[in-house]
């Protein structure tokens, strides 16, 4: 497999393996392929036809990691093989093989891995060499929520000659795919039904996601009858002030989507202005300083004796002072909430009388609470 071309080595490819071969790029587009002329596979020949694969094939892809696995589609009597293409390594797509012959896993893998190594190389190469920025509306956005614009008069131009100049979104929808799983890979009936729920919202993959634009504020309930229909986990985004600033608003509301997924495993619908906080906090775990040393000392009373502290002097803060609303939100006595505000106190000097102190305080709890790793306390009551 010495060629330059990556239609050349996916068609080597193919006649190695004596099976079908498709190679598509991260944004799921079929990039190249080949298949013997007698060859009838409808998942194969939907996506040669459309360019793409459909998002149900995205869900797969996108959930998958380093190692190669199979995969048998209700719409084809073939396993498919999955693999990850990555060069210097950062995946550049995937690999797809159609087991036609039931052998695929009697193969030498360094025979996997060098035909992966080359395809991989090969369409990094193609990649680049195409790596202008095309007047298509897809690749446009695609390019947009990179960061690839660094000039607002130039993208203005690529967005208008894409048919993207009335493109004005209040926010956009990241749904995560990881929950989503089907095997029919010949529907596409995720991407079907976003568009008949939110027309001319653009979805597309991007990140292993699907991004898509909203004309106006989000009907939550729309939003989580989708996130129950097909297992995913939606946050919408805070208001986009114009396009060209969608990278700073896509990338918030996926830091945001990456905090959340490890906290909350199923099914959900979310706003980013519910989380504003918690991002805040996060922006300060590298600010200990910050936090007041009368805070700071509680903090580390805190991890040593396995008291709360800290969690106390949130709660009485965010209560205003009332010991009955604290008891009510520790679940905790009277007499214990009472000894622990003693203890702040005359044993760490903590100026709870002072409204002018009031922020600092409350900010300080905060950032040492994120420390103990008491995030949930910070997470929108469900």
């Amino acid at each position: 497999m010495n060629s330059d071309d990556l239609d050349l080595l996916v068609r080597d490819a193919s006649a190695l393996f004596a099976c079908p071969v498709m190679v598509v790029d991260m944004a799921f587009h079929a990039v190249s392929w080949h298949a013997p002329a007698d060859f009838e596979d409808l998942p194969f020949r939907t996506s040669i036809e459309s360019g793409s694969l459909s998002y149900e094939t995205g869900s797969i892809l996108a959930g998958s990691d380093a190692q190669a696995h199979y995969v048998t589609l209700e719409d084809s009597p073939y396993r498919r093989r999955f693999s990850l293409l990555v060069t210097g390594g950062a995946p550049v797509g995937y690999l797809i093989l159609v087991d036609v012959g039931n052998r695929l896993e009697l193969e030498d893998a360094r025979l996997f891995q060098a035909v992966e190594s080359a395809l991989a190389k090969q369409l990094m190469l193609e990649v680049n060499r195409g790596s202008s920025i095309q007047s298509t509306e897809e690749s446009v956005l695609q390019h947009l929520l990179e960061g690839r614009f660094t000039d607002e008069s130039l993208f203005e131009l690529q967005a208008a000659s894409a048919g993207l100049k009335y493109l004005a979104p209040r926010r956009i929808a990241l749904a995560n795919l990881e929950l989503y799983r089907s095997t029919n890979w010949s529907e596409n009936a995720l991407r079907s039904t976003i568009l008949d729920v939110f027309p001319m919202s653009r979805p597309l993959i991007h990140d292993g996601g699907v991004v898509f634009f909203l004309n106006s504020d989000p009907d939550m309930h729309l939003f989580k009858g989708l996130s129950g229909q097909f297992n995913l986990r939606v946050v919408i985004s805070a208001p986009v002030e114009r396009l060209f600033a969608l990278p700073e608003v896509y990338s918030a509301t996926r830091a945001l989507m990456e905090l959340l997924l490890p906290r909350m495993p199923h099914p959900f619908a979310v706003r980013a202005e519910d989380y504003q906080a918690l991002m805040q906090l996060k922006q300060l775990e590298s600010r200990r300083d910050l936090a007041l040393p009368a805070v700071r000392a509680l903090g580390e009373r805190d991890k040593e004796e396995g008291t709360l502290y800290c969690l106390t002097l949130y709660t009485y803060l965010i209560c205003h002072h009332s010991l009955q609303e604290t008891c009510a939100r520790l679940f905790t006595h009277r007499n214990t909430v009472l000894y622990r505000v003693k203890r702040m106190r005359e044993d760490f000097d903590i100026p709870l009388d002072d409204p002018g102190q009031h922020l600092a305080l409350l900010l300080s709890a905060a950032m040492m609470l994120m420390e103990q790793g008491r995030e949930d306390i910070f997470l929108p009551e469900a």
